[in-house]
């Protein structure tokens, strides 16, 4: 389980979260929120990309400011644009470069990668330049290399923003397909009735946490 506990965060002046408690323990939850909502800070605190000024994130008991490589072993997180992630020049460098980095096994790694370019359909640009990919092979790639780790949990902050209809569909099918617990951070309402729960993030608040019939009408009326 996740537990947020009376978090808050600033940047500077700017107050973006403000005392934020949340237990999240369903399979699949959205959030969702306008731009500078708090939503994409919401969800760096989760895998200890950031440690809240107040409060504490605490996954499956680890807290962030305990022990954030811990915890971040339990969360993978998938950035909006993949050149923020992307790291290796070559593909699959790029998958094999967290479980080296994690020490797995030797003869463990290239066993691990061959079957996450198998599952993504990534195998025909395994030697391929990262730079020369299209936007969604390098969202498939960044995907991959975070489930490559097989986290208990996978955070995912708005990972279909950047890409055109197709691409969107593409990884919407394999985010479907993702086994552990997700919390989605997106603005996509086509496929939030597919979720167990939505959170509604407004000025740094939690102005709605429901169904997801039910969030999306009371974020609806909040940007009215």
């Amino acid at each position: 389980m996740i537990e947020v506990c009376g978090v808050s965060h600033r940047f500077g002046e700017r107050q973006v979260l403000k005392d934020v408690n949340l237990a999240l323990t369903e399979r699949r939850i959205g959030v969702v929120g306008a731009n500078g909502s708090g939503k994409s800070t919401f969800a760096r605190l989760l895998n200890g990309l950031l440690i809240p000024d107040e409060g504490r994130v605490r996954v499956d008991g680890i807290d962030s400011r305990d022990d954030v490589k811990a915890l971040r072993r339990r969360v993978g997180f998938v950035f909006q644009n993949p050149d923020n992630q992307i790291v290796f020049p070559v593909v699959e460098e790029d998958i094999a470069f967290g479980l080296k980095n994690a020490k797995f096994p030797r003869e463990e790694i290239p066993r691990r990668v061959d079957a996450v370019l198998e599952r993504y359909r990534l195998g025909h640009l395994r030697e391929q330049a990262t730079h020369l990919l299209s936007g969604g092979e390098k969202q498939m790639l960044a995907l991959a290399a975070v489930l490559v780790m097989e986290p208990r949990y996978v955070v995912l902050d708005e990972p279909m923003t950047l890409l055109d209809l197709r691409n969107r569909r593409l990884v919407q099918e394999v985010i479907r397909g993702i086994e552990q617990p997700i919390v989605l951070v997106t603005h996509e309402f086509d496929h939030l009735e597919e979720l167990d729960r939505v959170i509604v993030f407004d000025e740094g608040r939690v102005i709605a946490d429901d169904t997801p019939g039910a969030a999306i009408r009371r974020y609806v009326e909040a940007m009215a």
